[in-house]
């Protein structure tokens, strides 16, 4: 009975609060508009995220399987140290870095596109991303100097590539993984090529000092 008389009291409480709250709604209209304010600030947001997107996806290109995309030559300037001039083939510019260790390696960010993007004939992008240097010992690799150049930065905003690549993230049809070129052997007057496929990078020997180095190596 005290239960029924409890839950009656409740009710009756609860529909006078939902009265007076449809009486104010109506009558002044604040909470419509600022569910309409909210749902146009989301969107707005999407906009500017859609637009910081756009604006990372630019400093990618479309890959064109086995492209060549970069030449490196390299100069020995000390022991286990050596200079290397990069040609990226696309941005027809030429950098020099200089690299410790004996081999060395390139890394490019991939965003590769499957499913319905694939079919409607949406082509994957590729990024250049670091070029490392690395000793055969690894007493070496602990204790002696070491040197990664990253070759292209996402801008602050936006790093989408960072974003899809999280392991809790998960975009329908798109996904982002690591190109790696094989870490390959450095060596005075040798000169490698880079190419790029959809599962990553591969260097190639393509002059006597680089096919040498790589044969002695191997």
């Amino acid at each position: 009975m005290y239960t029924g008389f409890v839950i009656g009291i409740v009710a009756l409480i609860g529909v006078i609060l939902l009265i007076i709250s449809l009486k104010l709604l109506g009558r002044f209209g604040w909470f419509f508009q600022w569910i309409r304010g909210t749902v146009g600030l989301v969107f707005l947001a999407a906009l500017v995220f859609v637009v910081f997107v756009g604006l990372d996806l630019v400093t990618y290109r479309q890959i064109l399987n086995d492209q060549a995309i970069a030449t490196l030559t390299f100069s020995k300037i000390g022991e286990q140290e050596f200079n290397v001039e990069v040609n990226f083939v696309f941005e027809e510019r030429v950098e020099e870095y200089t690299l410790n260790g004996d081999q060395w390696q390139m890394d490019a960010r991939i965003i590769r596109l499957n499913g319905l993007l694939a079919v409607l004939g949406a082509k994957p992008g590729y990024r250049l991303d670091r070029l490392a240097g690395r000793y055969y010992s690894l007493e070496d690799e602990r204790r002696k100097a070491r040197s990664v150049y990253t070759l292209m930065e996402s801008k602050p905003y936006v790093d989408f590539w960072s974003f899809l690549h999280k392991e809790d993230t998960n975009v329908p049809w798109i996904e982002a993984i690591y190109g790696s070129a094989t870490f390959l052997p450095m060596a005075d007057k040798a000169i490698f090529q880079v190419s790029l496929s959809n599962s990553g990078l591969t260097a190639t020997p393509i002059n006597e000092p680089a096919e040498t180095v790589v044969n002695d190596w191997q």
